[in-house]
């Protein structure tokens, strides 16, 4: 009976000979082992996605950020920006010490290497200058976290299974944050407003003294004519609805979607196909409806025209005749530009008074770059020259709204230059690499880094931990991810 039994096993799963391995014990089908480098993905990918949750503000508001003393506050508030760094130090160790394991080769031109280094290195001469120690201090370590993530995306992150590793995290993040912009604008700022006008009509009596406490130490009451009454401009920002998610304001949440909206819908679409039809469904409509609805929420000019373009480069990457390419592509524009018109009627009425303030600090960072060509006034420090250099009427403004400008403004022409160029050649490299492939996440990073990037050309997201060090550490991955498939092209020939 026992060796009728033992042939029978035999003859399903083998000889058990010593040294060789039954069929079912194969290394090679059993469940793959995750690895260190994974789980070292899988942990920098939740950083990152925390960063979108509680680190959404710029460096250079580092003073006015209470830490949060409460269970309450920390769930709710935002965190300084400067406890990322505490985190963001330990992972890059770990990093280094895995691409130092690993012997990892360099996937692309020597320059992606050196410009970065050149640029933060010209930050540290540029801060022997400063005009202010504690701004440039905050954003000198804001600013070697994004060199840093860029280092870590190429050489811990740039493997594909890493990768998808990373995305887990990351975009949890940014899907609470695209829930937080949904319920401020259909539920919270509404019944904010709502309880604001009510509390002051009837004195504030219906409101608990803590909850007075609270709401005028953060200037939501004020005082005046010997009457409290709702902050009128608190009031007007409920009013236009201008959602910004966990970030710091609505025009950083716009930019959090082009960079991070593109690769969620191409992973959704490919996710999704395994699903039910109307689980399916379901699924690919919450995705659109959160970052369409988030990006027009904002209220970013900017932003839309963007996405814009995006869209049109994206449909260029279809597989459809050219004529109809071009069709499609001028009446989606022609569509797009006349909704912006409507949308934002009433903002170029009364003068588009955003743009012309804009213009004043391109000008003053302009003028200031040059009365101080080499070392700048101090990473972070445009406030201080545009105390002087601004036009009377004008708003004082702490940033350029400029992340290319702001560079000459700050540390000099060595330091704008190696910038440019820098994101310039970065850019130039992974788009010819996306275009020649079919693989549509490559191309999904691809088009939010390019979309990130060129909303620098009017915002400061460089300063914002969240939307930086992600950013960057996309571009590291994107750029090892396209080498290495460049290699193995190469290989097979």
């Amino acid at each position: 009976m026992k060796s009728e039994k033992k042939s029978e096993r035999e003859r399903v799963v083998g000889p058990s000979r010593r040294g060789v391995p039954r069929a079912r014990e194969n290394p090679q089908t059993a469940t793959r082992q995750i690895t260190a480098g994974e789980y070292f993905a899988l942990a920098f990918g939740f950083f990152l996605g925390f960063a979108i949750v509680k680190f959404g503000n710029a460096v250079i508001l580092e003073s006015v950020i209470q830490p949060p003393k409460t269970l309450r506050e920390f769930w709710y508030y935002p965190w300084p920006p400067e406890w990322s760094v505490w985190v963001l130090v330990p992972l890059t160790c770990v990093a280094f010490a895995l691409a130092i394991s690993e012997k990892l080769k360099w996937p692309a031109s020597r320059w992606l290497w050196a410009l970065p280094l050149i640029w933060f290195g010209w930050q540290l001469i540029s801060t022997t200058r400063t005009v202010d120690a504690r701004l440039t201090a905050a954003t000198l370590w804001q600013l070697g976290g994004c060199a840093a993530c860029y280092f870590i995306g190429v050489f811990a992150l740039g493997d594909r299974r890493r990768f998808q590793w990373m995305l887990i995290g990351l975009l949890a993040g940014f899907a609470f944050c695209l829930v937080r912009a949904a319920e401020q604008k259909l539920f919270e700022f509404p019944q904010e407003r709502q309880f604001l006008v009510e509390s002051s009509r009837t004195g504030w009596t219906n409101v608990a003294p803590d909850l007075m406490l609270e709401m005028r130490r953060d200037h939501v009451v004020i005082s005046t004519n010997g009457m409290e009454i709702a902050n009128p401009i608190i009031l007007a920002k409920y009013k236009k609805g201008r959602v910004y998610g966990t970030l710091f304001y609505p025009n950083a949440l716009a930019g959090a979607v082009l960079l991070l909206f593109p690769l969620a819908c191409v992973l959704v679409f490919d996710s999704a196909k395994k699903l039910r039809p109307i689980i399916r469904a379901a699924a690919i409509a919450v995705t659109l409806f959160l970052g369409i609805a988030g990006l027009i929420w904002t209220g970013s000019k900017s932003g839309w025209l963007i996405a814009l373009a995006l869209c049109g480069i994206a449909l260029f990457r279809l597989k459809w005749p050219v004529r109809l390419k071009w069709t499609v592509l001028i009446f989606a524009m022609i569509a797009g530009l006349a909704v912006f018109g409507i949308r934002f009627k009433n903002y170029f009425e009364r003068g588009a008074t955003s743009i012309g303030a804009r213009f004043d600090y391109w000008r003053a960072a302009a003028e200031n770059s040059l009365e101080h060509p080499i070392v700048g006034s101090g990473p972070g420090t445009f406030q201080r020259p545009y105390e002087r250099l601004k036009t009377p009427e004008a708003e004082m403004s702490r940033m350029v709204h400029n992340d290319y400008l702001e560079q000459f403004s700050d540390s000099g022409w060595m330091g704008g230059l190696s910038y440019l160029a820098w994101i310039v050649l970065m850019l130039t490299i992974l788009a010819r690499r996306v275009w020649k492939n079919d693989d549509k996440i490559q191309f999904a990073v691809f088009l939010g880094l390019f979309g990130w990037f060129i909303q620098g050309l009017s915002e400061f997201g460089l300063y914002i931990p969240a939307l930086a060090w992600t950013a960057f550490t996309l571009a590291g991955c994107l750029l090892a991810l396209t080498g290495n498939a460049m290699d193995k092209g190469a290989a097979a020939h």
